[in-house]
């Protein structure tokens, strides 16, 4: 894979990963895994929540009144 980024975009993540001490290609990766775990959360929550309202639909609905 090949990850092309503005110059601006660039010296942004030579300048984060230098204040973090890790490479450029670390410090990407390490945004990857985040914005994939973030997404996978949101998921999750989701689900949750609309378990909770279908289970408690009338509970919820009544509450509502």
């Amino acid at each position: 894979m090949t990850l092309r980024l503005t110059d601006t975009e660039q010296a942004a993540l030579r300048e984060r990963a230098d204040a973090e001490g890790i490479s450029m290609q670390e410090a990407a990766r390490r945004a990857v895994r985040e914005f994939v775990s973030r997404g996978q959360h949101s998921d999750r929550v989701g689900a949750a929540a609309a378990l909770v309202m279908s289970t408690h639909a009338d509970a919820l609905r009544r509450l509502g009144e």
